[in-house]
This record gives structure tokens, sequence and C-alpha cells, in this order.
């Protein structure tokens, strides 16, 4: 966002005739920018608080910020009187900055390894154990995510799909027969023909998620194709699933992964 809002007051002097609102919208969305990383970095600095010390972290923080921002405004200085003087210069030089800018962003995000289970981390960690037996921590599976395009379906997890609305994923009939069959469950699967649905329970936790995950994974590695699923492939996953998830939750836990809760974002959840 912000580097979308530099770039149009980059470009803004290129149409005299838009200049007020192009240089007027860079604006709002460099502001935008700046309000969301506000809004969250208090919260990082409270995680990384012990024994009271947040006001000492609030003012390192800032102080790095402050010297990296009087760095840039020197650099930026010194790139108007030489290479950005002319127009040209400032149109080639400002998208390599914003492309610099962005990937340190992400190599800055893939360099925290954060805990929770979302689908593509819960993707990738039963992938890894339904293939290899192995669970990775989160320090290990932190550079192995796609930040910008985290909705990849992998196949050795069973191409899962979360959060579609339940009424899209499948017929009433459909859901009250997984019902019949697994009614302590707080996930529901369907297998569609490019991959499989899971919708999960308002209540369910990390480990339901995983439940579910482990369930579609074991019946697609059967090789039957996901239209001739039947029941006797889903209970025979079922079984499987039952038989290694203490195992597989002892790893999940000893690694250091919170399995207590799923972040599935914006995604649909139906009523018990």
């Amino acid at each position: 966002m912000y580097d979308l809002g530099t770039g149009l007051e980059v470009l803004s002097p290129l149409c005299p005739h838009l200049f007020l609102q192009m240089a007027g919208l860079g604006n709002f969305a460099k502001g935008m920018a700046v309000v969301a990383a506000r809004a969250t970095r208090l919260p990082l600095y409270s995680s990384f608080a012990k024994e009271g010390n947040l006001s000492d972290l609030f003012a390192k923080g800032e102080a790095i910020s402050t010297l990296f921002n009087v760095v840039g405004i020197g650099a930026g200085i010194s790139l108007a009187s030489t290479i950005c003087s002319s127009m040209q210069g400032k149109v080639i030089v400002a998208p390599v900055l914003s492309v610099l800018h962005i990937y340190s962003v992400i190599e800055e995000m893939r360099a925290v390894p954060v805990n929770t289970l979302n689908p593509q981390r819960t993707a990738m960690l039963v992938a890894d154990f339904v293939k290899m037996g192995k669970i990775s921590s989160p320090a290990d599976l932190r550079y192995r995510e796609d930040l910008l395009f985290p909705g990849h379906l992998i196949e050795d997890a069973g191409k899962v799909k979360v959060g579609r609305p339940l009424h899209e994923v499948a017929k009433p009939s459909k859901f009250r027969e997984w019902r019949d069959m697994f009614p302590d469950e707080k996930f529901f699967l369907n297998h569609g023909s490019q991959w499989t649905d899971m919708v999960l329970e308002q209540s369910a936790t990390g480990e339901d998620a995983l439940r579910g995950w482990l369930v579609a994974a074991y019946a697609s590695s059967t090789k039957q194709s996901l239209d001739d699923m039947n029941p006797n492939v889903l209970f025979q996953a079922y079984e499987e699933m039952e038989s290694v998830f203490p195992q597989f939750l002892s790893l999940l836990q000893s690694k250091g992964w919170h399995t207590d809760r799923f972040l599935d974002g914006t995604g649909t959840r139906f009523a018990s």
C-alpha cells in the first residue's frame, strides 16, 4: 500500500490535469499504510515484553525506525540530485526501490517463526507427516511458506480448501449423511473434482482442523478418483487418522505448535 502511494506520487507530474487527484490518492494510500503499521506495532512490542520492559522495547523500536527514516531521507536527497534529477530517472529508480522494499518486507516476515496453525501451514505439516512421518518446527517451516499466494493446494495433504460456505460445498442431505457417519467430529469434508472442501464448526479448534486434514490426506492417498470416493474409503481414512493422531499431535506440540486454535481468516463455519 505504501509503495503504491509512493508510485502515484512519482507519476503525478506526468499527468498535470490529474495532479491533485493522483498526489492526493497517493498520500492517502501512504497514510493508510502508516496507520496500519502503527496499529499493529504495539501488540508486537507487547508480545516481546518481559518483566515490564515494554517502554524500553518501544523506545528502541522507535529509535531504529527514526534512524532508518533519516538514512532514507539522506539517500533520497542524494538520488534526487544525481540519478533522479530527471523524470526518466525517477520512473526507473522508483520501481527498483519499491521491489527492494517489498522483498525486504517479505524476508522480514519470513524471519519471524509463527507457531499458530493456518490453512497453508497445516497443509504443509500434514503433507510432511503423511509422506515422511516427520514434523517441521515453526522455525523450519517459515521459509517454505508462500506469503504472496498462500492459497496453493498441496496434493500430499489432500488438496484441502477451507472456509467456503456450507451451502456452496454440499447439499443438506450430504451434510446430514456425514453427521450420521461422524457425529462427534467438528469438521465436514466434501470431495470435489479438483479439491476437497473442509468446513469447520464454529467451536472447532486447531486439533479438529488437523483431524479433518489427516482424513482428507489419507482418503486422497488411495489413488481413487475424488468423485468416486465412497463411505468405506472415508471410514478407512478415519480409522487411520485415529490410529496416528495422538502421535501426530504429540509431535506438533513438542515442536512448539499451538494446536488450540486455527486461523482460517474470513472463512465460513457452520453452527453446531
